[in-house]
């Protein structure tokens, strides 16, 4: 499958409960009494059914896997509004630092001085980026930001004296933003995308009324596309004395270039850990700062970090804030890694992200539309740095699925792109290429396709049972979600990739 291809490691691996032999053990560790250890019963277990393994079994049946895994190092993670871009390592020394890892957020003001100069400098970068006039750095990542600015809005209203309970959100916008106005007390009302893949101005008139709280949209939109309306969608809010939130997910896509706050937005959370290049994926490390205009800045958490004759502080008395979001003041490491990438590109390198970005994914589109059985939905206008595709034509030619293609790609030793996603786009795979990937990279995603078209037209059983060259197989997709539907061994048979277990 071409010369260029990057495999992973492959090996047939047993469970680590199929290794070792009972007596081995990898440490010793002091006898203890635990009968004379009161335990609640509770908490109590008789039985730890763990392997028995040496140390280096231990040592090597981990080492293997960690080879058989996927990184950024190893090549690119096309994913679409995930934004997983290379990481600089000179931001994972200076966050290495114990100046960094080992201050406590309760320590003394007058001991964290550099610390709180590097939080209030990146809050200032970060209004000037947005637009917006003063940020929390409190929460943990995207989707907490988005609660953090829900309830901002809730508070807001009901200072108003107001009983608006209604969030508007768009049928492509990222799962999470339903779910973080649900949980902030909101009811959901849905907008439709109309013809050109923007927000459907008819329809989000007719969802408008006296109970519209606010609307939440990412700007480009989860298809990759501008929103042409966005004055006018922000005029129509304001008119019903709502509130405009920018989902930052896909900042990427317009950073250095345009500002959620010139567009009418008035609060904002941002993906440190995407845009700005801290690493995530697996949990974390996330960083969702919130920005907001300056009407609603009373109402963000405590405490904020202020500078006063050249030194800084933390400023606690806010009446009207609606409190801390999480303990601690943000992820820290995470701040200055951003704070270190935003100082190495500046402002006219933040332009080329986006540039770069949006010229990597226009690229791959034009070269991608000569394949057969992928088209392109929502066709006219120009996609920033995500784009959509649809293998629809694909599936109803060969059979061959949008999930078939991803499967397919591991053999290349490529990760997939996010499929199946947004839903308003029937067999979708969503693709980003961002600033740090190279045009041959681009271009052995291009080639793997090209092969895997050829193949599903010629023999699709070949890519239906993909993928073919990883250690782990196909799981089967309904068990492998709902692992407490079977047993231990029949969750071991699956990871294996053994399909027929009974």
């Amino acid at each position: 499958m071409g010369n260029r291809t990057y495999r992973q490691s492959r090996y047939d691996e047993p469970l680590v409960f199929e290794l070792g032999k009972e007596g081995r053990r990898g440490a010793s560790l002091p006898r203890f009494d635990w009968e004379s250890f009161e335990l609640p019963e509770k908490i109590v277990r008789r039985t730890l059914d763990l392997p028995s393994l040496s140390e280096v079994e231990v040592v090597r049946h981990f080492t293997r896997l960690s080879q058989m895994n996927w990184g950024v190092d190893l090549g690119p993670y096309p994913l679409g509004s995930c934004t997983m871009k290379y990481n600089p390592r000179i931001n994972e020394e200076i966050a290495a630092e114990d100046s960094v890892q080992m201050i406590h957020p309760r320590q003394r003001e007058e001991e964290l001085q550099g610390a709180l100069e590097v939080m209030h400098k990146l809050e200032r970068m970060l209004v000037a980026l947005t637009g917006m006039d003063r940020f929390t750095l409190q929460p943990a990542a995207g989707a907490h930001g988005e609660l953090t600015g829900c309830l901002i809005i809730r508070k807001c209203m009901k200072e108003r004296g107001e009983d608006k309970n209604e969030i508007i959100i768009p049928d492509s916008a990222h799962g999470t933003n339903p779910a973080s106005a649900a949980m902030a007390g909101f009811t959901v009302i849905e907008v439709t995308t109309g013809s050109d893949g923007c927000l459907d101005l008819e329809s989000l008139k007719g969802a408008i009324s006296r109970r519209t709280a606010g609307l939440m949209m990412t700007n480009p939109n989860t298809l990759g596309i501008f929103e042409k309306d966005v004055i006018e969608i922000s005029r129509i809010v304001h008119e019903a004395g709502g509130l405009m939130y920018y989902d930052g997910a896909n900042l990427q896509g317009i950073l250095g270039r345009a500002r959620p706050g010139d567009m009418g937005f008035d609060i904002v959370h941002l993906n440190l850990h995407k845009t700005f290049s801290t690493p995530h994926g697996g949990g974390g490390p996330g960083a969702g700062p919130v920005g907001v205009k300056g009407d609603l800045e009373e109402y963000l958490p405590v405490p904020l970090v202020v500078e006063e004759g050249g030194s800084y502080r933390f400023e606690w008395e806010r009446p009207r804030s609606i409190g801390m979001v999480r303990g601690g003041y943000g992820t820290f490491p995470a701040l200055v890694k951003a704070y270190a990438y935003l100082l190495s590109i500046g402002s006219k390198g933040a332009r080329m992200v986006s540039g770069i970005a949006t010229l990597n994914t226009n690229y791959f589109l034009k070269r991608v539309l000569e394949i057969r059985g992928f088209t392109l939905p929502f066709q006219g206008r120009t996609r920033k740095h995500e784009v959509v595709l649809s293998a629809k034509v694909l599936k109803e030619d060969t059979g061959v699925t949008a999930m078939d293609v991803s499967k397919a790609l591991l053999d290349w030793g490529l990760h997939p792109p996010t499929v199946y996603f947004p839903q308003i786009v029937e067999e979708a795979l969503m693709f980003e290429f961002t600033e740090t990937e190279t045009k041959e990279n681009i271009d052995r995603y291009i080639e793997a396709l090209e092969e895997i078209s050829k193949t599903a037209y010629t023999k699709p059983e070949i890519i239906k049972r993909s993928p073919n060259n990883t250690s782990v197989k196909r799981l089967d997709e309904v068990w492998a979600n709902h692992p407490r539907t079977m047993s231990l061994s029949r969750r071991m048979r699956l990871i294996k990739g053994d399909q027929g277990a009974g």
